[in-house]
């Protein structure tokens, strides 16, 4: 648990790639621009990185646009979580308070939710 935790703005795929190479355990908010509902969950993943061991990630996939169909977004904001590099759980439910991600995190990766 890190007190000091915040998410990551990555820029593309190239760094979306890293950023999960990098962590064991990653979750990435696909967000846009002027969408309020992303907005709000930047001080909950905030909350949620600061509670948990999981790497956060807030990604716009407009500036690289071949992200919406690799991972087939359909809504934001979406919130992708990786575990060793591979996808095992999403959420696309519009806002969520910091109580219901820290549920999601701890039913897929239960080891680093754990604060």
């Amino acid at each position: 648990m890190d007190e000091s935790a915040k998410p990551a703005g990555i820029e593309d795929g190239e760094a979306l790639d890293a950023f999960v190479d990098e962590h064991d355990v990653a979750l990435v908010e696909f967000y846009t621009k002027g969408c309020e509902r992303c907005n709000a969950m930047v001080p909950v993943l905030g909350n949620v990185a600061r509670v948990t061991d999981v790497s956060i990630a807030l990604l716009n996939p407009g500036n690289d646009i071949t992200l919406v169909h690799r991972f087939d977004i359909r809504s934001v904001p979406t919130l992708v979580l990786f575990k060793d590099g591979e996808e095992v759980g999403r959420l696309a439910e519009g806002f969520m308070q910091t109580e219901a991600v820290v549920a999601f995190l701890e039913d897929h990766v239960p080891e680093a939710a754990a604060a």
